[in-house]
């Protein structure tokens, strides 16, 4: 009789933790852990510790990474979607007929010759980089051969598709319940999953042909003016750490993408986007595709760039506006998105190829570096995000609305924020850091022996100033320190050994970020 009544005690205590959930979604996380926790009927065995730095760092995440109280209801994603094309770029450059020579970057790609020159120079560097292929027929003959090789696989291409994915993908939760109380699962997750269903709705709008539409998750909306009839294709070329052609020995595993995609250079869905945001009502809106004007005359990205100023501006104020940027070599482009675009929006993620371009473009801090050597130094990273931030960024004395910066580097990632604005960072900048991990593995969780701890072990948080000498404690995750009303949080990455893909790691990592982040309401 005491079992029964303890069981019934515990199903009816599970309905009223779901009922809480449905009709109270912003208590306190603390507050329905207690509740939770009364499940148990006392406290649960302590696991064995982690030794291991790895499984140290980890497990501090894991109690770092906590849900924003108030949370992304409504995500408008924008404007450049396609499909990838994934596979080994050594193997589709062998079966072109070509053979590995002297490495040579191109600003645009114009033959096959070009490609392997640029694919040569990034693959010797380890290095990401996305260029325009302008030669139409060419590009096609290739496209055609990539997807039809053995082992090629169709992804959702695209920063915004990319983006919008994800966050659908973080609408559903995945509940594990052990021991005696499994048979409450279908409870819990019936009364989870409708409160969850529709607590994020995801819009996302650019060229969706049937492949993408196909791909895509239930959960991304895609307006019927974003429906074309052909996909836009983008070739994704890997290579793994280590992988050797001829003489040629990749360092980091990376990628090389190349396309002729004049949908998304064009930026032909910013109209349908923004016109669609009205009655949308999103509380979070992400623009992504800008760099894929670089094939475009000057003429008409100095065109489209005031239009994309003007669209944002006519989007409500309190509705802050990431934008994603990427790989990009035409420095007057990204002088004039620094200059006229940044003070337009409320947040940037970008890695480190695209800050040092982008300090080089605009003369900012350490512009005269002609490479990173190695692994980016964090004390000349975070100069050149505060530099961003007080140049660029919100002011007393500057109407601008930019007040966070997402960076993303292999090895560790910082996100910069003014203060004031911007809560749960801690948590924001671990969950992208462990979306890193677990992405790149394609993994649920974090497998402590397929990753390892590669961040600098003590550094400097800045070269322009005294800044302050850091010891990294992987108990202690993220590193947290202050200039001039601008925080700075830093948490190091466990990298993947052998990583499964890393095409749209960095757009996973912007949206995890983003997901986990709070704006404060009176912005």
């Amino acid at each position: 009789m005491a079992l029964w009544r303890g069981s019934a005690y515990a199903g009816f205590l599970a309905l009223a933790v779901g009922c809480v959930f449905l009709l109270e979604p912003e208590l306190p996380g603390s507050a329905l852990r207690s509740l939770w926790s009364s499940l148990c009927l006392g406290p649960a065995p302590a696991p064995p510790g982690p030794v291991s730095p790895e499984g140290r760092l980890a497990a501090a995440w894991d109690a770092l990474i906590v849900r924003p109280v108030r949370r992304w209801r409504r995500v408008a994603v924008g404007v450049n979607a396609c499909v990838d094309v994934v596979l080994s770029g050594v193997k589709l450059l062998q079966a072109l007929g070509l053979s590995p020579g002297n490495g040579k970057d191109h600003s645009v790609l114009h033959s096959r010759n070009d490609l392997e020159e640029a694919f040569i120079h990034f693959m010797g560097k380890g290095a990401a980089a996305e260029r325009f292929f302008s030669d139409k027929e060419t590009f096609h003959d290739i496209a055609q051969v990539a997807s039809e090789f053995p082992g090629a696989q169709h992804y959702v291409g695209g920063n915004a598709a990319l983006i919008g994915q994800k966050f659908a993908a973080n609408s559903d939760l995945k509940i594990r319940i052990s021991g005696w109380a499994w048979w409450l699962m279908p409870v819990i997750a019936a009364l989870w999953k409708a409160k969850m269903g529709r607590s994020l709705e995801v819009l996302l709008c650019g060229p969706v042909g049937p492949k993408l539409h196909e791909l895509l998750d239930d959960n991304v909306f895609v307006p019927p003016e974003s429906l074309q009839e052909v996909d836009e294709f983008h070739l994704i070329l890997e290579y793994q750490a280590g992988e050797e052609w001829g003489q040629l020995k990749a360092p980091h595993a990376n990628r090389f993408i190349f396309s002729h995609d004049l949908s998304n250079g064009a930026m032909n869905m910013l109209e349908v986007f923004v016109s669609s945001l009205e009655e949308f009502q999103p509380d979070l809106v992400v623009l992504s595709g800008l760099h894929m004007m670089e094939g475009q005359s000057k003429e008409l990205q100095r065109k489209r760039l005031l239009e994309v100023v003007t669209s944002i501006s006519d989007i409500p104020t309190g509705i802050p506006v990431h934008l994603e940027l990427a790989s990009m070599t035409n420095r007057e482009l990204m002088s004039s998105i620094v200059h006229q675009v940044f003070p337009a929006v409320t947040s940037l993620g970008l890695n480190e190829q695209e800050l040092l371009f982008l300090t080089q473009s605009a003369s900012g801090p350490h512009s005269s570096l002609s490479s990173w050597n190695g692994v980016p130094d964090v004390g000349m990273v975070s100069d050149i995000l505060f530099w961003i931030l007080k140049e660029h960024g919100r002011s007393k004395s500057r109407a601008s609305d930019l007040t966070r910066i997402h960076f993303h580097t292999l090895v560790y990632h910082i996100l910069a924020t003014v203060d004031g604005h911007w809560a749960n960072q801690l948590a924001a900048v671990a969950a992208g850091a462990r979306v890193a991990g677990t992405q790149a593995c394609a993994t649920e969780t974090i497998d402590t022996s397929r990753v390892s701890l590669r961040a600098p072990q003590e550094f400097m948080t800045s070269h322009s100033e005294a800044g302050s000498r850091i010891v990294l404690n992987p108990n202690k995750p993220v590193v947290e320190w202050h200039r001039e009303g601008i925080s700075f949080h830093f948490t190091p990455v466990l990298v993947c050994k052998d990583p499964i893909r890393t095409v749209g790691l960095g757009d996973a990592i912007s949206a995890e970020g983003l997901f986990y982040s709070e704006v404060h309401p009176h912005y």
